[in-house]
């Protein structure tokens, strides 16, 4: 349970004494005082055992099946053929976080004059080899022909030269889909219209962004009411026993021009601890005192963005992020993976995960859990001018509640955190992920909205709640999410059971008379 004093860190003295008075309130409420899609929530009562089993959600919703893995592509090209399997039938794709768009006009595709609709569904790819790919599902469509559209097909040489590909978002300023490749330091962004262009058989525009936002292991990413990006880094430390160093990065992307996303400034968030930047550390640093006090609930520490690097300075050659923001003494993470602007505070606030170690060898010691083994979730408050601030971490986490991934904002306060404990952690706890609805007012004690099953093809590699996404689908600047508190009669909620059939669901309410899972 995070104590009262999480509470007296992050919110101003103003508002101190309401909290007080509402703290006992806050801890008797019940889960089904927690809202989805304007139903409450009540707690799945525990994860599924590592079996194959069929995933169960909160009573009073269903999943609806949107996709599946093996659904044929309109234009296969190559051994890309199918939404979520290479032309063999074997090779998983793994289709990643989501990103839900309504447009004004039909975007077009392969077949000519043919209206695809004005929903839609994209999503990247985090298969490798050269092979990673982007996909857009055309929502309005029913017709298996026309329902999912390939927007990168391979080269000549039979390849797509992306891997991994993880987030996605839509940047309303440059009118431009933005993907990430958690690939070390070969990752980096893509860009490209919503269009389809019939001469390249792609997205139009089709391009990379490594000269002015780098190269470096990205996943999250997330445009702010300025045109400012958001950017979360996902890339693991070295190991030292079971825990490993912190080494990875949370990024803001400035550009010169928010229509145009080639110039600007990538700078790192920069944590102060007793006057100090906390910076990277090559050995030692998993029990550090640093660790310690970052970790601590109840806690608040001064930030500031640093410039690592201005293309106005430094040239648009690619580059790599997380070596340039170590030697700008940014302060590095336990793998971060992504971040959520929280509604209505305009963009001065936003949350963070790290996933941590996905090791009980590492959360079993209550040094290294202490320090973020289990994972955990960080909030960051930004002041007028938005370059320097404050963080804390709201949530710490444990053997149940432990390595979160996607995140999405279902109202003002409420946060899905989506698990990806990984096969190590799942074996040896014998649980697999959950999906958790957060109060971030009040954290401790979330329900379990999802408790995801097993299906019968994650064989090599167990099932992950990946591609949780919430959205009204605006495309405009005013829809940016995080600019206003969503309703739940407009949204959208979406998410993806990766790594085995690859099948993705809408979450929808329920009817009384129906029964809650697959």
């Amino acid at each position: 349970m995070i104590p009262k004093s999480v509470i007296v860190g992050l919110y101003s003295k103003a508002s101190l004494a309401a909290l007080i008075a509402t703290a006992t309130f806050a801890a008797q409420a019940s889960a089904g005082q927690i809202r989805v899609l304007g139903r409450p929530v009540q707690s799945v009562p525990d994860a599924n055992p590592v079996i194959i089993s069929d995933t169960i959600v909160s009573p009073g919703f269903a999943l609806d099946l949107q996709e599946q893995g093996q659904d044929l592509l309109e234009n296969p090209s190559g051994v890309i053929a199918r939404f979520g399997y290479l032309s063999d039938a074997i090779t998983r794709t793994e289709p990643d976080e989501n990103t839900y768009l309504i447009l004004g006009h039909n975007p077009g595709g392969p077949t000519t004059d043919y209206d695809y609709g004005r929903h839609f569904l994209f999503q990247g790819h985090e298969n490798g080899d050269d092979l990673a790919y982007i996909t857009r599902i055309n929502l309005d469509v029913s017709n298996p022909d026309h329902r999912v559209t390939l927007l990168t097909p391979p080269g000549a040489d039979g390849l797509t030269h992306f891997n991994s590909i993880d987030g996605s978002s839509w940047d309303p300023f440059s009118q431009t889909l933005l993907f990430t490749q958690e690939k070390g330091n070969v990752g980096g962004v893509i860009e490209m219209s919503a269009d389809f262009d019939p001469s390249t058989g792609s997205g139009a525009g089709l391009r990379t962004l490594y000269g002015s936002m780098g190269q470096g292991g990205y996943e999250g990413i997330h445009p702010d009411d300025q045109g400012n990006i958001l950017i979360i880094e996902d890339v693991g430390g070295a190991l030292f026993g079971f825990a490993k160093n912190p080494n990875s990065f949370v990024y803001r992307f400035i550009p010169t021009n928010p229509a145009d996303l080639t110039r600007g400034k990538l700078q790192a968030l920069q944590v102060t601890i007793h006057g100090q930047p906390v910076v990277f550390v090559a050995t030692g640093d998993t029990l550090s005192e640093n660790q310690l006090r970052l970790h601590t609930p109840g806690t608040t520490f001064p930030v500031q963005w640093v410039t690592v690097h201005d293309t106005a300075v430094d040239g648009t050659d690619p580059f790599d992020a997380n070596a340039l923001a170590k030697a700008a003494d940014a302060t590095p993470f336990k793998r971060p993976e992504n971040a959520q602007f929280q509604p209505g505070t305009r963009f001065h606030t936003f949350y963070f995960d790290i996933t941590g170690d996905t090791d009980a060898n590492a959360g079993n010691d209550p040094e290294l859990a202490a320090r973020g083994a289990w994972g955990g979730i960080f909030r960051v408050d930004l002041d007028p001018s938005r370059q320097t601030g404050r963080i804390g971490i709201i949530v710490l986490g444990d053997a149940d509640h432990s390595s979160f991934d996607n995140l999405a904002f279902t109202g003002s306060s409420v946060l899905l955190a989506a698990e990806d404990r990984g096969d190590t952690l799942h074996d040896q706890l014998n649980k697999l992920d959950s999906i958790w609805a957060y109060d971030v007012k009040f954290p401790d004690s979330p329900p379990r909205f999802v408790a995801l099953g097993q299906d019968r093809m994650a064989i090599d590699e167990d099932n992950e709640p990946t591609g949780l996404h919430f959205s009204n689908g605006d495309s405009s600047i005013d829809g940016i999410l995080g600019r206003r508190v969503p309703r739940p009669e407009e949204g959208r909620l979406f998410f993806t059971q990766q790594h085995g059939e690859n099948n993705l669901f809408e979450v929808v309410t329920q009817r009384p008379d129906k029964q809650t899972g697959e």
